[in-house]
């Protein structure tokens, strides 16, 4: 199972953003975080970001919007050119017709859970999604202390995509470190945002390389 590693500009020098995805050439994606502060209590990018970075960006943008009614504007950041687009099951009131919508535009379509959100209800309908976010924190700041209680969940999906052979990216978010990292791959996550952990060392490249042999050998001990 190849292991993706996608920092988050939300750790980033946002006066400096072209030189930060400098930093980080050997990632997998670029994380970005887009909230309205309605959804959550913060607030972050818009479209016109988001269409920005992707045309400074020689990496793919995994765009994650933690925003309120995701259906109207997540096709928007689709047509930015965004490789991933990830929503809110909370937020969004058809998630298989905005997933499909996201798609047909070019997109591909990720649906996010909070750690309080079961993974139940999506079980069945997993391969109308290209991603599944599992939120290890609650989303709005960076920083927070990863959730381990939200592991049975991600094992569940796991046990899903594989058991019907999906192919269907298993994201974590929120308080990804070397030691939290092998725990979530463990559970079965493929692709991990880093935010704090990356841009805040003094070597990103290396911590990304440290953070993808952690994340290989707990997934390869399966």
């Amino acid at each position: 199972m190849p292991i993706r590693i996608n920092p988050s500009i939300l750790s980033a020098d946002f006066a400096n953003l072209e030189r930060e995805l400098g930093r980080i050439s050997t990632a997998d994606l670029v994380h970005v975080d887009v909230m309205d502060n309605h959804f959550v209590p913060n607030l972050t990018f818009g479209q016109q970001m988001v269409r920005r970075l992707g045309e400074i960006s020689a990496l793919p943008l995994d765009v994650h919007l933690m925003i309120d009614d995701p259906d109207r504007w997540a096709p928007e950041f689709a047509e930015t050119g965004a490789y991933s687009v990830t929503f809110h099951a909370e937020a969004a009131a058809d998630a298989v017709a905005l997933a499909r919508r996201l798609r047909s535009i070019g997109a591909r379509a990720g649906i996010a859970l909070k750690p309080g959100t079961p993974a139940e209800p999506f079980l069945e309908i997993l391969d109308e999604f290209d991603q599944v976010l599992v939120m290890t924190v609650e989303p709005g700041f960076g920083g927070q202390e990863f959730m381990e209680s939200t592991m049975p969940k991600l094992r569940a999906l796991r046990e899903r995509v594989s058991g019907a052979a999906l192919d269907v990216w298993l994201q974590v978010d929120g308080g990804i470190n070397e030691r939290t990292i092998a725990i979530a791959a463990d559970a079965g996550a493929d692709t991990f945002v880093a935010g704090s952990s990356v841009f805040l060392s003094d070597d990103p490249l290396d911590r990304i390389a440290s953070l993808h042999a952690a994340a290989s050998a707990s997934a390869h001990a399966h």
